[in-house]
This record gives C-alpha cells, structure tokens and sequence, in this order.
C-alpha cells in the first residue's frame, strides 16, 4: 500500500492508528537523539517522529530537503500542539521508512 492516509486528515481522534504516509521532506529538525520531520503532500503537513533506533539510520543515509518519504508508524498525540494546522496535535512515530532523492 503505497498511503493509507494523505498528510492533512489525521487528527486526535486517529491516535493509536497505525498509518502509511508518503510526500516530500519539508523541514528536519534534529535534537540529540531523535529526529522531527514535516512530511506535507497537496493536502498538508504531518509531523513524523523519529526515535533513537531510526535516527541513527538518519545519520547514515541522512534525509534531505524535497526527499520523497514514505512512512509506517503510530499516530501519537503531540506533547507541544500546534493550532495552526490541522494535524497540529498529532505526530507519527515512525517504525520503519523509505524515500528516494
């Protein structure tokens, strides 16, 4: 399956979900051991959580910008919300990936 959801549907009522999402790297943010990236398709932005196990895969084949992901996680509920999109509640913890440049 290629996408179980598009990037601007999932929200606190999907929490626990587990999800197939794909679309282009928008932003990376690294902060020690985990990563955060903004997965966005031509429906919206989702942010994706990477833990400790995948981010050191990160640091060998490390992501880029426009980078086409595609993703398999767990929807979770953000500790830090953001109001101004529509999956601003919510995060994917990501379990396994796939992109290509």
């Amino acid at each position: 399956m290629y996408r179980s959801h598009t990037c601007g549907e999932l929200n606190i009522s999907d929490v626990n979900k587990e999800v197939t999402l794909a679309g282009w790297v928008q932003t990376i943010r690294k902060f020690g051991s985990i990563t955060f990236v903004d997965l966005r398709d031509r429906y919206g932005i989702t942010q994706l959580l990477f833990g400790e196990e995948l981010n050191k895969q990160l640091d060998e084949t490390p992501l880029g910008r426009e980078f086409v992901l595609q993703v398999k996680g767990k929807v979770n509920e953000r500790s830090n919300k953001n109001k101004n999109i529509p999956t601003g509640e919510i995060e994917i913890l990501v379990s396994s990936f796939f992109y290509s440049e």
